[in-house]
């Protein structure tokens, strides 16, 4: 899955993607790196952001990103800021109205 992605990216068929696709390259797997992030990714392995990285030190992007998300801890934090009275609990209408102004679309059931 991810040589398949990587090599949607690898425009010049030479085994490396430009740094400037590294989010969206990211993305497509379900990372969520934000901007700064990325940045730092780039940094720690030395490449300018107009330059081209190959499928090898992605790898090891991939790698340090996914240790550093926590998406269940990411989850239980925002829904704690919801929770103004800290009981532990929300209700379905202010989770609701939270996800549309997200920009969720959410049926009845959901």
């Amino acid at each position: 899955e991810f040589k398949e992605c990587f090599s949607l990216y690898d425009k010049k068929q030479k085994g490396k993607i430009n740094a400037s696709d590294l989010m969206a390259v990211m993305r497509c797997l379900g990372a969520s790196p934000t901007p700064g992030e990325v940045q730092r990714h780039l940094h720690l392995h030395k490449i300018d952001r107009n330059t081209e990285l190959d499928f090898s030190t992605f790898l090891n992007i991939m790698y340090r990103q996914t240790k550093q998300e926590e998406p269940e801890k990411e989850i239980l934090t925002a829904l704690s800021m919801m929770d103004r009275q800290k009981t532990g609990v929300i209700t379905v209408s202010e989770l609701r109205a939270k996800l549309t102004r997200l920009g969720e679309k959410l049926s009845e059931e959901e």
